[in-house]
């Protein structure tokens, strides 16, 4: 998959200011505000900034977090992983690998078959139906 690059200025242009704080200065949405928290879609979750599939609704579960979790992406090629040491704590953080968002941090309390729970921001997420278009 091609990176995708866009100034401080287009970025702006093209997500909401919420949207922007989430993805680009990796910021975090309040517990329990996001509108992916309690949402049972069948679809895809895509990455709001450029659209690449992230997770799929099957890997979706209930953590009881407030935010969107899931137990494993798409791909692993659609995420990139860097070490977080923010908060006086270290995380694992989770980006788009296609244009660098940040989209939440993954921890290893999450169910089986991974054992991964993937916390994300639902600002950083768009949701593609399964039978959309069709």
């Amino acid at each position: 998959m091609d990176k995708i690059t866009k100034t401080d200025a287009q970025w702006r242009e093209i997500l909401s200011p919420e949207q922007y704080h989430v993805l680009r200065e990796k910021g975090t949405e309040p517990a329990f505000s996001g509108k992916f928290n309690d949402h049972h879609e069948v679809g895809t979750y895509v990455c709001a900034g450029c659209e690449t599939p992230l997770f799929h609704s099957d890997a979706k579960f209930d953590s009881g977090t407030g935010w969107p979790s899931f137990f494993k992406p798409v791909d692993e090629t659609h995420i990139a992983k860097h070490e977080d040491k923010s908060w006086f704590m270290v995380r694992t953080e989770v980006l788009c690998a296609v244009c660098d968002g940040h989209l939440g941090h993954v921890f290893p309390d999450g169910p089986e078959p991974t054992g991964l729970r993937y916390c994300i921001n639902s600002l950083a997420l768009q949701f593609e139906p399964q039978n959309a278009g069709k």
